[in-house]
């Protein structure tokens, strides 16, 4: 690839923005129903089967039924909410349809 070939391919990225769009169909679904892997261990199960610990709409906390490593961490405060997925290997949403 000459330089040029690699200006016009740096050219073609879009900002985050591009994410609206897709982003609002999935977290518009009953994420509860949506498969997640565990990063720890692997094991695969809907994030209705994680242990959760905490109460709304304080810290929230998902552990993996299997290994109980954190999966999942959600706190909410007046005007925002911070999710935290770095304990999910990947998470496969249905879109219904």
């Amino acid at each position: 690839m000459d330089d040029r070939d690699q200006d016009r391919h740096q050219d073609r990225h879009q900002d985050g923005n591009a994410l609206a769009g897709p982003l609002a169909e999935i977290f518009s679904v009953d994420v509860t129903a949506a498969l997640g892997r565990c990063a720890a261990c692997g094991l695969t199960g809907p994030l209705a089967s994680l242990r959760v610990y905490g109460q709304a709409p304080g810290p929230l906390v998902a552990r993996c039924p299997g290994c109980e490593a954190v999966v999942l961490r959600l706190v909410r405060g007046p005007e925002d909410a911070w999710l935290d997925l770095s304990g999910t290997r990947c998470l496969r949403v249905p879109l219904g349809g």
